[in-house]
């Protein structure tokens, strides 16, 4: 919880290969007093470090319930999804200086090849097409030792065809939130 904010009950019982909702269900009971949880929209609890839980695993990242959870969440499908890679790293900034900045929502490596996570909730397609645009930019002025692979993860098959169009010539993968469930 500590590296990834905002966790649903089925996402900490997968991580953690807790077998069934009802086991997941009394482990999360079990260390209730390290925790904070909310109703998601989707019909599950999502859960995060409380003061204790905080004070218990070094953390000083403070969260609240909030409605922004859901760009947690569907970011934490994609780390399950990829198989909880070690060298996962949320909120990264890729930047040359004075030309071109950008914040990828969360970064991995795997076979000495960079894979970038961009998470599309409710963004404006505006915001993702200058995304874009500043990624391409980092490529074409070399930043990369190796094209990097991004993977993008929206809300509807409307939005994964956009930013598909949007992504020509990058190697782009797109999913739905849907396809991790």
């Amino acid at each position: 919880m500590k590296k990834l904010s905002y966790l649903s009950r089925s996402q900490l019982q997968t991580i953690h290969n807790l077998k069934s909702a009802r086991n997941a269900s009394k482990v999360l009971k079990e260390m209730e007093g390290y925790l904070n949880s909310f109703r998601d929209g989707g019909g599950e609890n999502v859960y995060y470090l409380n003061k204790e839980g905080r004070e218990r695993v070094g953390s000083t990242k403070v969260l609240k319930k909030t409605s922004t959870a859901r760009h947690y969440i569907m970011r934490n499908s994609v780390y399950i999804a990829f198989g909880c890679p070690t060298t996962w790293k949320n909120e990264m900034k890729l930047e040359v200086t004075g030309k071109v900045k950008v914040i990828a929502d969360a970064l991995f490596k795997r076979d000495k090849r960079l894979h970038i996570v961009e998470v599309d909730h409710t963004q404006k397609m505006t915001k993702n097409r200058s995304k874009v645009q500043r990624y391409k930019k980092l490529i074409e002025l070399g930043v990369f030792e190796k094209q990097p692979q991004f993977i993008w993860i929206t809300t509807t098959e409307y939005r994964r065809k956009h930013l598909l169009a949007m992504c020509e010539g990058m190697d782009v993968k797109v999913f739905t939130a849907k396809d991790f469930i």
